[in-house]
């Protein structure tokens, strides 16, 4: 038992990660029933949006059932990892056979209780997975492990689209445009059947429990006030910008592409679009996992090149084996280019990477306003997900520093604030909404392609916070120059 912090638990740990596949997996998943929804129900832009506003809401209520339970009992010193993650996915599980009863009764409320009931579960999991990752092995490279972790919740996403897309359009010259909601049962009686699995393999798993923690009992003494940290409540509000923002550029996207503007994209071929801003986050996040493997610093500057190579070509295989036609991807290369120029100029420093992607960012989206081509201006949108890909433990990183034995606490409200991506894709959608009363659009473009306007400041604000925090915590006697790999 001595060195169980010393050498990370793999067989363990893989177990651990196939839930961050699911995550992923269901995330994008939720790209591709937007526009699905949209077209079924003949919806607004913004009521689509209540897709994501249902599936992030239900992170929100589920941290704060969470927190409200752990006033009175410490779940997870009660009940253990394994019951509480195994409890999540039932509920999760659940979630997903509510899909049979939405599409046979044509419900849209229907389907959006399905989604925040697949989310609560999700929240069960965030909460148990993100501390069980960090904790199975060494400290030092706890967030090493997060890292390695959210490359796969990005694959899972990169190949969730594209799955879901061929089980409901099929592929190739089988290709169906028409659309109909029996076809949506049977991906999720799959993905039912796949989270139960999984629960039963966790529950068996050899998943040790937390050990009990003196340090509970002194907590209780002193008083949290959260606003004796700015660090921590201008963080919760970067982490809700964060999710906001990655959410609204891909949940808003095949309104744009569907636009004569940009092609009169149809929902069946929207899918590698969706695969490609997803696995843009998974080529960050591979990236930025390189840092987990302790190697000389020629091969972790030849690995930082050759792994988002490997990962845009997980990206196109996978579009090919789809069928997908993708020539027009392989301009794409660019923009990892320049994400990679930036990422060495961040190194490992948190605030400084933060606000240099905050930027990067902030560029492309204005870069995506102003091309004259939207062939091209599609792929600066595109891009954001490069450039949000390693934020989240940046900015995690710079919202619990100096807390202390406070930063339990302080996650669970950094957690809480995942509902962003139910807010902000709402402010986009009635953007776009504008067209409908207002089809002459705005400076030349319509106001779908305007929308886009929303991430472009949710992206100032991350930069702003990067350039910011820092300098808080300068102020409060805390050096902070070097993430513990979070910040790369």
């Amino acid at each position: 038992m001595s060195s169980e912090n010393v050498q990370t638990k793999w067989g363990q740990f893989i177990s651990l990660i196939i839930v961050f596949f699911f995550w992923g997996f269901v995330g994008s998943a939720n790209d591709i029933l937007i526009p699905v929804f949209k077209k079924v129900f003949t919806l607004s832009q913004v009521q689509s949006q209540l897709v994501a506003w249902a599936f992030y809401a239900a992170y929100f209520v589920g941290s704060i059932i969470f927190f409200l339970i752990s006033l009175k009992i410490d779940v997870l010193q009660k009940f253990g990892y394994k019951k509480t993650l195994s409890a999540g996915l039932l509920l999760s599980a659940v979630g997903s056979f509510l899909f049979v009863p939405a599409a046979t009764m044509e419900s849209f409320p229907f389907f959006l209780t399905a989604l925040f009931t697949v989310g609560l579960g999700f929240s069960i999991q965030q909460i148990v997975a993100n501390p069980l990752a960090i904790k199975m092995g060494s400290a030092s490279t706890g967030a090493h492990r997060l890292t390695l972790a959210g490359g796969v919740n990005s694959f899972g996403t990169t190949i969730g689209a594209i799955l879901l897309g061929i089980a409901l359009f099929g592929m190739g010259d089988n290709k169906n445009t028409s659309l109909s909601l029996e076809d949506i049962k049977l991906p999720f009686i799959i993905l039912g059947l796949a989270f139960i699995l999984v629960a039963i393999f966790m529950y068996l798993s050899k998943i040790e429990d937390p050990v009990k923690e003196e340090v509970v009992v002194q907590v209780a003494h002193e008083k949290f006030n959260i606003s004796d940290y700015p660090q921590l409540y201008l963080g919760m509000l970067a982490i809700f910008i964060y999710v906001g923002t990655e959410v609204t550029i891909i949940s808003n996207l095949p309104a744009l592409l569907h636009t004569a503007e940009f092609g009169n994209v149809l929902e069946d071929a929207i899918a590698p679009f969706i695969a490609l801003y997803w696995g843009s986050l998974m080529i960050g996040r591979w990236n930025g996992g390189v840092n987990v493997f302790n190697t000389s610093n020629l091969v972790n500057t030849a690995l930082k090149f050759i792994v988002p190579a490997l990962a845009f070509g997980v990206i196109i295989g996978a579009n090919i084996f789809a069928a997908h036609d993708v020539s027009s991807f392989y301009i794409y290369p660019i923009w990892i280019l320049l994400f990679i120029a930036i990422s060495f100029v961040g190194g490992k420093n948190a605030g400084k990477t933060l606000m240099l992607f905050g930027i990067s960012g902030l560029i492309m989206m204005l870069a995506g306003l102003v091309c004259p081509s939207p062939e091209i201006a599609k792929f600066f949108f595109i891009s954001g997900g490069l450039f949000l890909s390693i934020m989240w433990p940046s900015i995690f990183d710079l919202a619990i520093a100096g807390l202390g034995k406070n930063t339990g606490k302080a996650s669970s409200f950094l957690i809480m604030m995942i509902l962003g991506g139910g807010v902000i894709p709402l402010i986009q959608g009635s953007i776009c909404d504008i067209d409908l009363t207002s089809p002459e659009g705005i400076f030349g473009i319509t106001w779908t392609h305007f929308s886009y306007v929303v991430p472009l400041l949710g992206f100032a604000y991350l930069g702003f916070y990067g350039f910011y925090c820092p300098k808080i915590l300068k102020k409060q006697g805390i050096s902070y120059i070097q993430s513990e790999g979070g910040g790369h």
